[in-house]
């Protein structure tokens, strides 16, 4: 059985016992989360959408820790007039592993 979820402005394909890094959701560590926003559930050849989400439909996952993924550098630069700058960023993130789909 797999489901897509929809959380953090993205949608993932899981499935039980899945390990997915979503965007940050400010939850401690072994903290339960409900992702309701469920916009496909599928098992087989069968496959329920929802319109836009499936009613009664969610996923269970845990969290496991939080963390900052690796940098990023962005180089802005124009040449021939001096200007240069130099930026990094780290994007937060949530690493939860997916226990049950209840659909």
């Amino acid at each position: 059985m797999y489901a897509i979820i929809k959380t953090g402005g993205k949608q993932y394909k899981v499935s039980e016992g899945d390990t997915i890094f979503v965007e940050k959701l400010g939850l401690e560590a072994d903290a339960a989360v409900t992702f309701n926003e469920v916009v496909a559930v599928g098992e087989g050849s069968d496959l329920k959408i929802g319109a836009p989400f499936v009613e009664g439909a969610s996923v269970t996952a845990k969290v496991v820790n939080e963390g900052k993924a690796k940098k990023v550098i962005v180089f802005k630069y124009k040449p021939k007039k001096g200007y240069a700058k130099k930026q990094g960023h780290r994007q937060p993130y949530t690493k939860v592993v997916i226990e049950k789909i209840n659909a």
